[in-house]
């Protein structure tokens, strides 16, 4: 009897684990079928602004939803990295996964968070940076350092870098 019950358990954790990739496949098709494709890396991409950080990229994320991951190609993947701020955009070499280029042009703000992608990280845990693929489509693409007291550095460079930056306003927080 334990054995047929065991059987059974198991049996409805495979089908539950194959409902959660048929799911995952699915958004990945629906997202391809309405999403540009994301940016080609430059050949070169210029002197680092600040030191490279390592840590987690934790994932791209639709910046209405911060539940509504991105999953076309391995980009919704989560994988250890290193974050680089050059002037000419945020290159974030993953590893097992393909690298992400957002050019500085389609940037639109930083900011600390605590969570994205369904994953909570206490409060200010992840470095959130919200660009833009189109103009269809705003991404929050966060990234958890493994050194969280240069977020305040990282968020003051990606926001001078956001064509709407106005020091003026900023200064008066």
């Amino acid at each position: 009897m334990r054995a047929l019950l065991t059987l059974i358990v198991v049996g409805l954790l495979v089908l539950s684990l194959l409902a959660m990739l048929r799911g995952w496949r699915y958004r990945a098709r629906r997202q391809a079928a309405v999403m540009p494709g994301f940016f080609a890396q430059p050949t070169s991409i210029g002197a680092d602004l600040l030191p490279p950080l390592k840590g987690v990229y934790v994932g791209t994320v639709d910046a209405r939803d911060w539940h509504d991951r991105i999953a076309v190609g391995d980009i919704g993947h989560r994988a250890e990295a290193t974050a680089r701020l050059t002037a000419e955009g945020l290159h974030v070499e993953r590893v097992g996964a393909s690298p992400l280029w957002i050019p500085a042009q389609t940037f639109r703000g930083a900011r600390s968070a605590r969570g994205l992608a369904g994953k909570a990280m206490g409060i200010k845990g992840v470095l959130v940076l919200t660009w833009a693929l189109d103009e269809n489509w705003l991404l929050d693409t966060g990234f958890r350092g493994d050194d969280r007291s240069v977020y305040p550095e990282w968020e003051a460079a990606l926001q001078t870098m956001t064509p709407n930056h106005d020091p003026e306003r900023n200064s008066a927080r």
